[in-house]
């Protein structure tokens, strides 16, 4: 999603004014520094945290002229964790552009990501709020708890749907949740509001990334703007691969476990794991899971009175349960 995207284009006026601040935000005197993260921050991007960051703000009524200065430390966190999960990863790609660390390498690539996180918590620090500061430092400590979960189940084909789960909540929904529930923080809305936020974001995180698992092995990377496979070729058991693993017999799925981890360098292995994806109502199932984590997203909104800015949130939730991108 970007300010170019025709379904999304009530959107534009707000993600101009997100890019904007980040333009200024990345503004400094080392310029080599400044070339990564304007590679890495501008241009491609979907601006989804900031953007529901100021929808949650303000749903509760929150419209001070910091609000858009304070959405962009949410996309910072983000891209910082990508700069670091493309190294880990030895990623060739992001956002259809060679990933950072084949342009300026890697060393440069860990500093950048550091430097978006510092930039991200000089941010929040003007929010002068400490619920505010404490939700984010406990989002930005389950993110890293995640990696550290995907990193303990790569190659590990007897991965469960809930471990997987775990994953993806603590890696990318987690974020997303705080971003919601900041909005609520920030304006000062009561607890059980700013919970029904979090639970929102949460679940549409979830969603999120469950679809984003999906698209890896059914689009393609022109519209993806990355390899798709590459979780596989990665070594890391998503759902779709879980769901296929439980429709083949043992023998089949035991084989095809022990080629892979070998890294098999035929690309044919690969596509044969794809179709078998496709194949098996794999594709139908977890979009409907999609869709069903999104209605319950739509659901925490119920407290919220008629307006604007809900309609843009459910409007939002809709177009991401549709995305291929």
């Amino acid at each position: 999603m970007n300010a170019n995207d025709t379904k999304l284009n009530r959107f534009k006026p707000y993600l101009e004014k997100i890019d904007r601040e980040l333009d200024r935000a990345v503004k400094t005197s080392i310029f080599n520094l400044e070339d990564l993260c304007r590679y890495s921050l501008l241009g491609e991007g979907k601006r989804l945290r900031p953007l529901l960051f100021v929808l949650s703000a303000q749903l509760c009524g929150y419209q001070k002229e910091d609000l858009y200065r304070l959405s962009i430390l949410f996309e910072l966190i983000h891209t910082g964790s990508l700069l670091h999960d493309d190294v880990l990863d030895n990623a060739e790609v992001r956002r259809k552009k060679p990933a950072a660390r084949n342009v300026w390498g890697n060393p440069a690539a860990v500093l950048g990501g550091d430097y978006f996180y510092a930039l991200a918590t000089t941010l929040a620090t003007e929010s002068n709020n400490w619920n505010f500061l404490a939700r984010l430092n406990h989002a930005s400590t389950q993110m890293v708890e995640g990696q550290f979960l995907e990193l303990a189940q790569t190659n590990n084909w007897q991965t469960s749907k809930e471990q997987y789960l775990d994953i993806i909540r603590f890696k990318t929904a987690e974020l997303i949740s705080a971003a919601c529930a900041c909005g609520a923080l920030v304006a000062g809305a009561e607890d059980p509001l700013v919970e029904h936020l979090n639970q929102f974001g949460l679940y549409f995180g979830i969603a999120f990334q469950m679809m984003d698992d999906l698209l890896d092995y059914i689009s393609s990377e022109e519209v993806f703007g990355k390899p798709v496979g590459n979780d596989l070729k990665e070594g890391k058991v998503t759902l779709p691969l879980i769901y296929t693993l439980e429709r083949i017999d043992r023998v089949e799925a035991e084989r095809i476990e022990n080629l892979f981890k070998n890294q098999p360098t035929d690309p044919e292995e690969y596509s044969a794991i794809i179709e078998m994806v496709k194949g098996k109502n794999i594709i139908e199932k977890i979009q409907s899971e999609v869709r069903n984590y999104f209605l319950k997203s739509v659901q925490c909104l119920e407290p919220f009175p008629s307006g604007s800015v809900k309609e843009d949130l459910i409007t939002l939730t809709n177009e991401m349960a549709q995305r291929t991108c």
